[in-house]
């Protein structure tokens, strides 16, 4: 099989990648080795400009598979918290699962031939093209996009991936049926460990655990994290499990470049630091629209592509800044509860960080 674009990944960030190459009137195939929407621990959360990339697909997902935020909250042991307001309109929690469907059905509709259940074993580039061997033949594209993931097989074949230096750190996500008990996603907070609550349906709310190995006791259980946090645990009250308890991790992951020949990297795959900020699906989402403006030059002459190198490597830096910084206060307890005392007694500190953590990539 030829065609303009092969993307490596069927989940959400792919399927972005595959609206954006079709929608410029360029053939495209997606491989993704599971079948059937894929699952994966994660919060869940779009913030505002990833929220409006996907708005610009016109990707409908049902209303009883999202909850709207409009706040951020962070808590301290103790209870106190420090809240403040996204830009209008404010966030969305998707269940990734309604998320992949949708993403999957808008990006079938718009022509792309996504495969399900399909493994790619390799790649091989020559000059003008590169060839993708496959359980299902040979596939021969212009361009390959790496979108497969935190572990990307494709990108350590190639290269382009380098030791993590930070500390190894993992999360552990479960859903439970009841309202969202607030239009916010909160971060509480405990000695070497945090939870995210988001809102993720109608009738669902999402929580996300944090850590850094070593740092929390066993045995390492959801209820045994949920545990810490008995405030968050009385919320919970008896509802029901509405998933299973899913982790990932170690989350860092460093590239040294995002771009080799035919071959991109994108999403998790073009690197990673953690999941403190939110950010994983707006940051694989603005790859997408950078990959689809430098079509279809970047087909014909692959060093077009230094253009995704340079908006990708900028993106990452303000995104692993932050990020970093956050997780090395979060590894410090006591400093961690200073600086959450200082934005609990400054709450517009707090607003101005979060408007720069949302403002719209250039």
């Amino acid at each position: 099989m030829k065609c303009d674009v092969a993307i490596v990944g069927g989940g959400p960030g792919g399927l972005a990648a595959a609206i954006e190459v079709v929608s410029r009137g360029r053939s495209c195939v997606v491989l993704e080795r599971h079948s059937g929407p894929v699952d994966k621990a994660c919060g869940e959360g779009l913030m505002p400009p990833g929220l409006a990339a996907l708005r610009s697909w016109d990707v409908p997902i049902p209303p009883a598979e999202t909850g709207r935020f409009t706040a951020i909250r962070w808590v301290q042991e103790d209870g106190r918290y420090v809240e403040a307001a996204l830009p209008a309109p404010g966030g969305l929690g998707v269940r990734r699962l309604a998320l992949h469907q949708a993403l999957g059905a808008r990006a079938r509709a718009a022509g792309a031939d996504v495969r399900e259940g399909c493994t790619v074993r390799s790649l091989v580039q020559h000059g003008e093209r590169a060839e993708l061997d496959t359980d299902a033949g040979a596939i021969t594209a212009r361009l390959i996009v790496a979108a497969d993931g935190l572990h990307s097989p494709l990108r350590k074949a190639a290269g382009l991936e380098d030791e993590p230096g930070g500390p190894r750190r993992f999360g552990l996500r479960q859903h439970f049926a009841l309202a969202p008990w607030g239009e916010r996603v909160e971060v509480h907070f405990a000695e070497g460990l945090e939870a995210y609550v988001t809102p993720a349906g109608a009738r669902r709310v999402g929580i996300a655990f944090l850590w850094e190995d070593g740092q929390v006791p066993g045995p390492i259980s959801f209820d045994a994290m949920l545990a810490r946090f008995p405030r968050l645990k009385e919320q919970l009250g008896s509802a029901p499990a509405d998933s299973r308890a899913i982790g990932a991790g170690p989350l860092q992951q460093n590239v040294h470049a995002a771009v080799r020949g035919r071959l991109v990297l994108l999403g998790d795959a073009a690197g990673y630091v953690d999941a403190i900020t939110g950010e994983g699906l707006t940051l694989a989402f603005d790859q997408a629209k950078v990959l689809g403006r430098l079509l279809p030059a970047a087909l014909d002459e692959p060093r077009e592509l230094q253009a995704y190198q340079t908006a990708s490597r900028r993106a990452f830096a303000s995104y692993a800044r932050l990020a970093s910084s956050l997780v090395a206060l979060a590894r410090r307890p006591a400093l961690r509860r200073a600086a959450l005392n200082r934005l609990i007694a400054n709450p517009s500190l707090f607003a101005f960080a979060l408007r720069h953590l949302t403002k719209p990539r250039r």
